[in-house]
């Protein structure tokens, strides 16, 4: 167990499965411990002291800690150090595998089963194994012809670049051509002659790269690439998904326009194309994240998600195409597929509040779904391989975390877990949950509130609305803190009220509910929030007087529109890495929300902040890292010099190595420097 710092909840760190055992591990930066189902009893499988030795033995450098473990089977285990992988058997007590990582490898991926490792140096994939001889894969001299890499800039549920099959004996990878698309120059100031350093950055409208997918075959050594049977060059490839007996791989393949999918069959052997099992169509947007997931051992079966009927749900096909059923129906998302077996799916959503995630086993042959958490919360589930156990990890607004070891009917089996309140002994501030109603006068929209510390009614208090607002992000829940920083506590302690609502937009709450801000991004969540406003002014110990707003990316983009557009409202406000003017954002997310400058010229102008710097009133900090790569720093460039030519005074602080999110050290400067704003200005 660990307590990673010094005001969290104590949990189990690197908890998992040992393989197909019902035993389970966790560890401390000295040793591995074992438990069982049934005995909470713990043995210590391997000390640091003992992993030291078995690294002596193999001429390597010694840990000052224990790396995290993967369990692969029930008696080995492996873990990398950064210089080296190893394969470490837990009954011989000693190291069976060792791969030398080349210092300039990136994007490294393990076929633990062929003890291979893939990685990308440069823009060329490599292999190498566990006799170190380095084998290159792509032979490219071409620096915009990148192989190996993540793509798409990581929308539609893509992570990686590299893709090892069922039985490691495939290796597919992404191509992606990026001639035509912009070189967008960012500037090293670290070295002594500042250094240019270029970003392929394709901004809305504009020229975007062209992916493709290659297939390595181990055995004979051979590349070839799946066949294009599209004559549009620019499209997504999403979602790559192998069935079991790597035969065929499944793609979810994505117009650039993103309102129409096909799920397309190719065969492996020859990358030919097979068929389109089904397509998916919708006016505003279609946004495939999950991959198809077979049955346990049936290539014939598999579970593919969807938010076709308005939320995300489970559904049953079969390799031609044809629909056998859909296995999941309701006002509630599908968060997160567990294990699919060969009977049952398991899986964790939002029902039966959006506040909390629970976990759910539904039968295939029945469609009967049972719910198999019932305390109230936020629940994380580790399912065990032989669908006999699963640990639930879980906290709610009142529980710091709690650990039970559960049976799958859903019967606990004991409680290894439960965490004593790390904040007893402060003075903590009064958290409020609750709902308040959207603009639209009917959707309910659920809100967290932070009243200071000694709490008056009689005394008026100072509010910061600390927002994101934007999809792929819930910031209320039923949780610990509410989903809280410690920082809101903390500025509740100084004697603010901390406010936060989920606008529509936002996640987890169903499509119509993100969707409603297509080509208008802001503009209904402006609404929203300002029903939040509308709430504030209801109490009366909120000093409206005193109204300060806060949030970082689209939270940036949300605090700079609420005080151009609201001016009389917002007196102080902190943007971090803000959204200007969505015409110089990328085209994957950009384009899905707002469609292209050409396609929505009023909505792109309608939602810019640069012809509205005008209006500003309030006191304003805006805070961007120069080597930003997602939001690029001519956006606040851009703003800062709308306000210099109007004449507003607009306060401004840059962090010059960091990149869209500031962190390590820099963050508490930072943090401190956000403080000091709101003391200085509305205090």
């Amino acid at each position: 167990m660990s307590q990673w710092r010094e005001l969290s909840p104590l949990n189990y760190r690197n908890v998992q499965w040992k393989g197909n055992s019902s035993n389970y591990t966790f560890q401390d930066y000295n040793n591995i411990y074992q438990q069982s189902v049934s005995n909470a009893d713990s043995i210590i499988l391997l000390s640091l002291r003992g992993l030291n030795q078995s690294l002596l033995i193999e001429g390597c450098d010694t840990l000052i800690s224990l790396p995290a473990i993967i369990w692969e089977t029930e008696t080995e285990f492996h873990f990398n150090t950064g210089s080296s992988w190893f394969a470490y058997s837990i009954l011989q007590k000693k190291i069976t595998s060792r791969i030398k990582i080349p210092e300039e490898a990136e994007n490294i991926t393990l076929n633990y089963l062929n003890k291979i490792i893939a990685y990308t140096n440069g823009n060329n994939i490599y292999l190498i194994g566990i006799v170190n001889k380095i084998i290159p894969i792509t032979e490219s001299s071409d620096k915009n012809m990148v192989n190996g890499q993540t793509v798409s800039r990581n929308e539609f549920g893509i992570t990686n670049g590299i893709f090892w099959s069922p039985k490691g004996n495939l290796l597919g990878f992404y191509r992606k051509d990026e001639h035509k698309v912009m070189e967008y120059p960012l500037v090293d100031i670290t070295k002594h002659d500042a250094k240019l350093k270029s970003l392929k950055y394709p901004m809305a409208g504009a020229p975007s790269e062209n992916i493709s997918l290659g297939i390595y075959d181990l055995n004979s050594k051979k590349t070839h690439f799946i066949e294009d049977k599209d004559t549009v060059s620019e499209k997504y490839l999403t979602n790559i998904s192998w069935d079991t007996k790597e035969q065929y791989i499944y793609i979810q393949v994505l117009n650039r326009a993103q309102n129409h999918m096909k799920l397309n069959k190719y065969k492996v052997s020859t990358g030919e194309f097979v068929k389109t099992l089904f397509e998916e169509k919708h006016p505003k947007y279609v946004e495939p994240q999950n991959p198809i997931t077979f049955l346990l051992n049936n290539s014939e079966q598999f579970i593919y998600q969807s938010r076709r009927d308005g939320y995300n749900h489970a559904y049953l096909y079969d390799t031609t195409g044809t629909l056998i059923k859909q296995l999941t129906k309701g006002n509630f998302e599908i968060t997160k597929l567990i294990f699919v077996g060969k009977r049952t799916i398991y899986f964790e959503s939002t029902e039966p509040n959006p506040l909390e995630r629970h976990f759910f086993k539904v039968d295939l042959s029945s469609g009967k779904k049972y719910k198999r958490t019932s305390a109230e919360g936020t629940h994380s589930v580790l399912f065990n391989s032989n669908e006999s156990h699963f640990i639930d990890t879980y906290s709610n607004i009142k529980l710091p975390n709690c650990v039970d070891i559960v049976a799958t009917n859903g019967k606990i089996i004991r409680n290894a877990l439960t965490a004593v309140n790390p904040l007893k002994n402060y003075n903590m501030p009064e958290l409020q949950m609750g709902t308040i109603k959207a603009a639209d006068g009917t959707t309910d929209l659920y809100y967290r509130l932070i009243k200071p510390t000694n709490f008056d009614s009689l005394t008026k208090y100072p509010a910061i609305i600390y927002v994101y607002g934007g999809p792929h992000d819930q910031l209320v829940e039923d949780s610990w803190l509410g989903g809280a920083r410690l920082w809101e506590y903390y500025m509740a302690q100084k004697g603010y009220i901390l406010f936060t609502v989920d606008n529509r937009g936002s996640a987890n709450r169903g499509l119509e509910f993100e969707n409603v801000i297509h080509r208008q991004c802001g503009v209904t969540e402006m609404k929203d929030q300002m029903e939040g406003i509308n709430f504030l002014n209801s109490l009366p110990f909120v000093d409206m007087g005193r109204i300060g707003v806060h949030g970082w990316s689209y939270g940036g983009f949300m605090t700079l529109s609420l005080m151009v557009n609201y001016p009389e409202i917002f007196k102080v406000g902190v943007a971090g890495g803000p959204v200007t003017d969505w015409s110089y954002y990328e085209v994957m997310y950009g384009e899905r929300y707002m469609d292209t400058p050409a396609e929505n010229p009023q909505g792109y102008m309608y939602t810019s902040l640069l012809e509205r710097t005008k209006n500003l009133k309030g006191k304003a900090l805006i805070i961007h890292g120069a080597m930003d790569n997602t939001v690029v720093w001519q956006h606040s460039q851009l703003f800062l010099n709308e306000c210099i030519k109007n004449q507003i005074p607009i306060d401004y602080f840059v962090y010059p190595k960091a990149e869209h999110n500031v962190r390590g050290y820099d963050r508490i400067h930072l943090m401190q420097k956000v403080t000091s704003y709101f003391d200085d200005y509305l205090k």
